[in-house]
This record gives C-alpha cells, sequence and structure tokens, in this order.
C-alpha cells in the first residue's frame, strides 16, 4: 500500500501468491489456506485482506466474489485470474502463476530501481554541490576584492544557503503533493505517459516492459479460460499504461468482426513484425498460449538491455552536465580573480 492507492504491493503480493499456492497445491481446502495465510502474515493491511475473504468463503461466497469484494486492495488482473482459475477448476494452475508473475515483477522493479540509483545519486550531488560551489566562490572573491568574505561571509553564506534549500525541499513536498493528488485523480498517469511512451529512451523501456506484462497477462488469462476480447482488454489495462492500452484496444472491433489476433493488431503502433509473427505461428498451430508466453520472454529480455542502455544515456548525460557545471564553475572562479587583479592594477 502506498500513497497513491492501498492496492497491496507485488512486495506483499509475492509470499500471498507462494504460500496460498503451495498449501493449496498440497491438498488444503481454500477457505484453511487463506485463513493460515492471513493468521501468519506479519504485514497488517495483508492480514485484514485475507482474514475477510476467508472469512466470507466461510459464509458461503464464491472465490470471485469473496476478492471481488477486496478489489480496494487486490488488483483487478489478480481477482479475474483467481475467478477465471475458479470457474475453469484451473485454480492450482492460476495461483501457481499468479506467484510467478509478482515474484518476476518484484524482481524486475528491483532491478530497475538498482539501476537508476547511481544517476540519481549523482543527480543529488550536482544540485546540492553545484549551488554551493557557485555561492562560496562569489563569497571568496569578495575577500579577495575586499568587500567582504572572511568567517564571518562564509558563515552568512551558509546559513542563506541553508534557508535557500529549505526552500527548495518546501518547493519540492508541494509538487510531490500536486502529483499524488493527481494520481489519486487517475490524471498523473496521462501526464507520465506522454513522456514515458513518446520520448527516447526511456520510450523504448515502456513499450518493451508494456509488451512483455500484456503478453504474460493474455497467456494466463486465455489458460483461464476467459474469452479472447475480455483476455485482450483486461490484459491491455496491466500494461499500466494508458496510451499503451488504447493502441491495444484497437484490436477488439476487429476481432468482434471476426478476424485473426494477427489480422486484428494491424493497427497497432506498438506491436513489432517479430510479435505479429509470434501470434500467426500461435494460431496456425493451435499453441497459442505458449508463444504468448515465449513472445513475452522476448519482450521481457528487450527490454532488459533497454533498461540498461538507458541508464547508460542517462548516466552519460548527467556525467557531461556535471563536468559542464564543473568546467563552467572553474571559468567563473578564474574570470572574476584575474578581472579583479587587473581591476586592482588598473590595466
Amino acid at each position: 500500500m502506498g500513497l497513491i492507492t492501498k492496492e497491496l504491493s507485488s512486495k506483499a503480493m509475492v509470499p500471498v501468491c507462494r504460500q496460498i499456492a503451495t498449501a493449496y497445491g498440497a491438498g488444503l481446502p481454500i477457505v484453511k489456506v487463506i485463513e493460515h495465510v492471513g493468521t501468519a502474515s506479519k504485514n497488517p493491511h495483508v492480514k485484514k485482506v485475507m482474514l475477510s475473504i476467508s472469512n466470507d468463503l466461510a459464509q458461503g461466497d464464491t472465490l470471485a466474489e469473496a476478492t471481488h469484494k477486496q478489489t480496494e486492495y487486490l488488483s483487478p488482473f489478480f481477482v479475474n485470474l483467481l475467478s477465471s482459475g475458479e470457474m475453469s477448476g484451473n485454480l492450482d494452475v492460476m495461483l501457481k502463476d499468479l506467484a510467478d508473475y509478482y515474484e518476476d515483477k518484484l524482481a524486475l522493479k528491483r532491478k530497475i530501481m538498482g539501476q537508476l540509483a547511481y544517476p540519481t545519486i549523482l543527480l543529488m550531488m550536482c544540485w546540492f554541490l553545484g549551488t554551493f560551489a557557485v555561492g562560496i566562490i562569489a563569497v571568496a572573491m569578495e575577500g579577495l576584492e575586499g568587500t567582504g568574505g572572511g568567517i564571518d561571509g562564509v558563515m552568512a553564506y551558509v546559513e542563506q544557503y541553508i534557508h535557500f534549500q529549505v526552500k527548495a525541499l518546501i518547493v519540492f513536498a508541494a509538487l510531490a503533493g500536486i502529483a499524488i493528488a493527481l494520481a489519486r485523480m487517475g490524471v498523473l498517469k496521462w501526464i507520465t505517459g506522454l513522456v514515458t511512451t513518446f520520448i527516447w529512451p526511456i520510450s523504448n523501456v515502456t513499450r518493451k516492459l508494456g509488451m512483455a506484462r500484456f503478453f504474460r497477462s493474455l497467456s494466463l488469462m486465455l489458460s483461464s479460460g476467459l474469452g479472447i476480447i475480455p483476455c485482450i482488454t483486461k490484459s491491455a489495462q496491466v500494461t499500466d499504461n494508458p496510451y499503451i492500452e488504447q493502441d491495444l484496444l484497437k484490436s477488439i472491433p476487429h476481432i468482434q468482426d471476426g478476424k485473426t489476433l494477427v489480422e486484428s493488431f494491424q493497427d497497432s503502433k506498438l506491436m513489432t513484425p517479430l510479435a505479429r509473427e509470434m501470434l500467426a505461428v500461435g494460431e496456425q498451430s493451435g499453441k497459442l498460449e505458449y508463444q504468448l508466453k515465449k513472445a513475452a520472454s522476448y519482450h521481457q529480455d528487450e527490454a532488459d538491455h533497454a533498461i540498461k542502455q538507458a541508464v547508460t544515456i542517462l548516466t552519460t548525460l548527467i556525467m557531461v552536465s556535471v563536468f559542464i557545471l564543473i568546467g563552467g564553475i572553474v571559468i567563473y572562479f578564474w574570470t572574476n580573480l584575474y578581472g579583479g587583479l587587473m581591476d586592482g592594477l588598473d590595466i
């Protein structure tokens, strides 16, 4: 759970899904399994949700009905797969797939955060040290010119610098608050989506990850017995990007007209020729779910490569910016130093 949504995080869902899948696969009743997971969980939010589902099941609700009551905390993807697994009699398979899905999602999130840690530290150092250096040089120049500087000048500047950073943090906090409000209204994803979907090199990562999630989800949902249209609709939502979702949903009218999947995705700008070829092979061979998993794996590998490439590019840009900043500070210092000396010599 976070500031933007009450939905349980991937980190919380990984042990939940794995424990439920393992216990249910061992032959325990689903009511007892969910009750045990809720009781044993140290996460208060997980405990609350799992025990609520267990109580509803004990009172006669189906798993679909019980989980649907917790959509404030559980993702639609999780609820839909469990419901489909229950209806098709493949609940054990769906539980294992869900466990794998959330583990892969968490691993990817950690990989991205790890890759972005170094560029983020560079940016912070550039901001704090850069803004401090510009001012301290001005103080040093005043000391050389005899118009100020010294210990008193340095102390006055440090106090001024602290006030400046406090104001900057207040502005940052205000912007973060606005972003959270927009996210809860569902507006922020449209704003950030413009950047992440259409501006290189981030767009390359976003599109590959979005398609990997789509194919993975579509494979899981089709194996649960859902119809192709609701599968595509719900899988497009899993991409968590409104522009990618809109692009994929262009296929729905074509499917309703009786066209094949390959023909239906002809208007999609994000569906690569290789992905279309894999869909065609899957439809012709009758192994669509298998081909969708292969397509998901391919796009995931491509996304991993794109992440490394994007981080390298961003790190290089940041380093270049730091060198330009340092060069500017050095030029500013020596220009003012020699300028002051020349003025003092009346040259």
